[in-house]
């Protein structure tokens, strides 16, 4: 046998091509994702939210108007319910189960071991860290709809709809208060997709997750802190929280779009900075667990 034959043969075997093994994955991160019971928990929690809302204002009966954001309005259409309980979910209870999650993503996979050997199955590191941003997103995306649907049919069940009275005070169409209330959540979604990057980054820094999720709550808070402060100007513009609640501008007649699409693009450029960061950090990483 000939040099360049023996060296042909001490080749590793060409490894096969896998089609649609970005979508095997992602459908497995699914699976995985949604079956933990402390994720199943987070849900529960969020679905409890617009029902707890819905009963103790039906219970109440407060007038029309009356009432913190949107709870005054609930009983002159069930469709602010919907409202009512995202406003509520968005500082606290939302930011908490991005955190759990994103923070898990990579570092909980390191402190079971498992990291390590998911990168030789073969599995890219990029296609990696897609894959776990991207269930990630998906479980953003079902904790709003799980909000959103369930405030939606309780609060029209309790209250009816009645024609959707604006923050404005003008009146539209239950078709065009539902065509509203996607809005809400679609903005609701954009606005925490920047600390899901956050998360994203800091769970690839860590193989403590405990670490990374507490490490972006504390950061949410802070944000929330320092945007209360009036005296910083105009740096409370750029901090993610500041445009958090600017989907009230789509309850009103005048929709101001350009404030929503400002508001969108400041979670929308943390996202990219953050994701940019982790993909960074975890192609140079040297994994050892």
């Amino acid at each position: 046998m000939s040099s360049a034959e023996l060296a042909v043969g001490l080749q590793a075997p060409a490894l096969p091509r896998y089609h649609g093994v970005f979508f095997r994955q992602f459908a497995s991160e699914i699976a995985i994702s949604f079956r933990r019971r402390r994720n199943l928990a987070i849900l529960a929690v969020l679905g409890a939210v617009p029902i707890f809302i819905g009963v103790a204002v039906k219970i109440s009966s407060p007038r029309g108007g009356q009432g913190p954001a949107f709870i005054g309005q609930i009983t002159s259409n069930g469709l602010f319910l919907a409202f009512a309980a995202l406003t509520l979910c968005l500082p606290v209870f939302l930011p908490v189960a991005v955190a759990v999650v994103a923070g898990d993503a990579v570092a909980g996979e390191a402190n079971t071991g498992t990291l390590r050997y998911l990168l030789t199955v073969p599995v890219s590191r990029t296609r990696l860290l897609a894959v776990k941003t991207a269930g990630v997103i998906a479980f953003i995306v079902a904790g709003i709809a799980l909000v959103t649907a369930i405030g939606i049919v309780l609060g029209v069940s309790l209250f009816g709809t009645h024609g959707m009275t604006l923050l404005s005070g003008d009146t539209v169409s239950v078709s065009n208060g539902l065509l509203r209330s996607l809005g809400v959540a679609a903005y609701v979604f954009v606005d925490l997709l920047g600390l899901a990057g956050i998360a994203l980054f800091f769970s690839t820094l860590t193989e403590v997750p405990v670490g990374a999720m507490a490490a972006t709550v504390v950061l949410a808070i802070i944000f929330t802190v320092l945007d209360a402060v009036p005296q910083l100007g105009g740096i409370r513009g750029i901090l993610l929280t500041h445009h958090w609640l600017d989907f009230a501008s789509l309850l009103r007649t005048q929709v101001n779009t350009s404030q929503l699409l400002h508001g969108m693009l400041i979670p929308l450029a943390y996202f990219a900075i953050f994701t940019a960061a982790a993909w960074s950090r975890i192609t140079t990483a040297d994994i050892t667990s």
